[in-house]
């Protein structure tokens, strides 16, 4: 998983380990596979002139990383090949999902649910009786990403995760825990909690957010819909 340590990996190459009709699993991929809200990335794989587009990247039974093809795949088992991802939509989706860690951050009730967009993304609390001020939480998470926090990554264990339980906001995601490493996302002194999607280096990169409808999902759940100038 490539994306994990270098989120700014538009080309890398990698063999081929498994073929099956349209889905590929490589060696290593910087692809990002759909996992807590994140769309998983799309691309193309290549060797010499042969190429396929990939429009869609997510993880399979086994927890293997999975490359779906458009069209038939020519390729065959241990070739070489390179792999491009879409650089648009990946970084729209980055700074889209580092928003979301500082709205996280600005509302302080449990997350219930999540999903990343190209042109919106949105993240649903567990709220009873409070209500949200749209205009200002727009205004507080602007200010923030205009104040250029720093956004890097720290390693956790299982152990010491459970130890911290206020670090996971998530109610319906959590934390994978196939490996005794867990990987916090650190913004400034903003906001801590494990994430292993990809993110931006500074919240200027996010640039500036736009609050969208807060909407009644439920008796405990409101939905706050945002979205991100190009």
């Amino acid at each position: 998983m490539l994306f994990i340590e270098n989120s700014y990996l538009k080309d890398f190459e990698s063999k081929i380990l498994e073929i099956k009709n349209y889905q590929i699993i490589l060696e290593q991929t910087a692809f990002y596979a759909k996992s807590g809200g994140q769309p998983g990335d799309i691309g193309t794989l290549s060797k010499n002139e042969n190429n396929i587009n990939i429009i869609d990247t997510s993880y399979n039974e086994e927890n293997k990383i999975i490359h779906t093809a458009k069209e038939d795949i020519k390729f065959k088992i241990n070739e070489k090949i390179k792999g491009k991802i879409n650089w648009k939509t990946r970084y729209k989706h980055m700074r889209m999902h580092s928003a979301l860690h500082l709205l996280c951050s600005l509302i302080p009730f449990d997350v219930t649910g999540g999903q990343i967009g190209y042109l919106k993304s949105r993240l649903d609390f567990n709220v009873q009786d409070s209500k949200i001020d749209k205009e200002e939480i727009e205004h507080k998470i602007n200010e923030i990403i205009k104040q250029d926090h720093e956004i890097s990554y720290q390693w956790i264990s299982n152990e010491e995760l459970d130890k911290q339980p206020d670090l996971v906001r998530t109610m319906s995601v959590k934390p994978p825990r196939t490996t005794n490493k867990i990987r916090l996302v650190k913004i400034g002194n903003i906001d801590l909690q494990p994430c292993g999607g990809t993110h931006v280096k500074s919240t200027v990169e996010i640039g500036e957010i736009k609050i969208g409808k807060i909407e009644n999902k439920g008796k405990f759940n409101r939905r706050v819909n945002l979205s991100i100038n190009d």
